[in-house]
């Protein structure tokens, strides 16, 4: 892992899915490698940043995680969270098909309000449950080949795949921006070239804290 205050670029990446699918231990297991077994709901906007190092450069992922109860929606608007979203995993419980069956829904909102060159990855959560297992590999593989998606399963409880579901959205946004293959006013505006100052990291921050209930 790489110095926080150091790097060539931030990519802002959001998780987005129904309430209960594990986004925000996804979020904690990839950001500060913790899993919590109580599972509050998540209330309004919480994020962390980790960097790392991809190639030869070091990025600092900036990962946000939001309330999937429809109840809770109307504190953060959807504009605000996904603005400056250059990459999205798009999470469901492997254990529950409902979750799954959502996913179509959440896509049609991501692509209503992000960057359309956004990298998405469907992700199927709770691999552990293996044994209660509704919705297949194949089924939902399947699902992401036909939409141009990513496709993993990953556990947050016992790790598995969450550092390789992160990276590899990482690295295909990287890819894009390397490539030019995004033009000004898409995904390569809204990362950072250059460090921010001290002052511009506290701010930053302290957003962060106070954007979390």
């Amino acid at each position: 892992m790489g110095s926080d205050d150091s790097y060539n670029f931030v990519f802002k990446v959001v998780l987005i899915g129904e309430s209960g699918v594990g986004k925000s231990n996804l979020l904690s297991r990839f950001t500060k490698n913790e899993f919590s077994h109580d599972s509050r709901t998540t209330i309004g906007v919480e994020f962390s940043t980790r960097t790392v190092q991809l190639d030869n450069f070091t990025i600092k992922a900036q990962i946000w995680d939001t309330a999937g109860l429809e109840r809770y929606r109307a504190i953060t608007s959807a504009w605000v969270y996904y603005r400056g979203a250059v990459g999205a995993l798009l999470v469901y419980d492997i254990s529950k098909h409902l979750t799954y069956e959502s996913a179509e829904r959440w896509l049609k909102e991501l692509y209503d309000h992000a960057d359309p060159h956004i990298v998405v990855m469907l992700v199927g959560n709770k691999s552990d449950l293996d044994s209660l297992r509704t919705v297949p590999t194949d089924e939902a593989r399947d699902f992401a080949d036909k939409r141009g998606l990513m496709f993993m399963e990953t556990s947050a409880l016992d790790s598995t795949n969450v550092e390789a579901a992160f990276n590899e959205v990482l690295t295909a946004i990287h890819r894009k921006v390397a490539s030019r293959e995004v033009t000004r006013g898409s995904i390569s505006a809204v990362t950072l070239s250059s460090p921010l100052g001290p002052s511009s990291e506290a701010q930053e921050e302290r957003r962060g804290c106070c954007s979390s209930s």
